[in-house]
């Protein structure tokens, strides 16, 4: 679309679609468009095998540098709130336990310890969307904050820190 004035501001997703939740539907960063905070939006579906190793545990605890929001949108027109799962989350050190099932956007303000994200069933596609107040990804892990026995279960070079020394 790059052969208007504006064209260059339209996007179609042509990146790595080996992703184990769902088709992607846009990433974007300050690498893809100069300014643009880090963004990725992706299908969850129910084939999902949620007992597959990268899900026994979900993404481990981290933090990020600055505010992040995770939406989680259901795809349902007649009821746009049933969000066609169930989805566990943590927050903060003390690993605060959430479940929801209905249409929610999670704010996580910066340097705050959040997930593990784990799904616990899903009835249908949901869409995901993933929001850093940040033009790059950052990243810090704290695996010392899940139990021994959920900890042995992550596959730790998987889950790399980014943007932290």
């Amino acid at each position: 679309m790059a052969e208007t004035k504006y064209g260059k501001y339209f996007f179609h997703y042509e990146g790595e679609q080996n992703f184990p939740l769902g088709k992607i539907l846009a990433r974007f960063d300050n690498n893809t468009v100069k300014g643009s905070l880090f963004y990725f939006l992706h299908w969850v579906m129910p084939e999902t095998d949620l007992n597959a190793d990268g899900f026994k545990v979900g993404h481990p605890p981290h933090i990020h540098k600055d505010a992040e929001l995770l939406f989680h949108i259901g795809t349902n027109p007649k009821d746009p709130m049933d969000l066609g799962a169930e989805i566990e989350f943590h927050m903060g050190e003390e690993m605060e336990k959430h479940v929801f099932s209905e249409t929610t956007v999670i704010f996580i303000p910066p340097g705050v310890v959040h997930a593990p994200w784990k799904p616990l069933r899903i009835d249908r596609p949901f869409l995901f969307l993933e929001v850093n107040q940040e033009l790059t990804h950052t990243e810090k892990f704290f695996p010392e904050l899940l139990p021994e026995e959920k900890r042995k279960l992550v596959d730790w070079k998987a889950w790399k820190d980014k943007g932290f020394q």
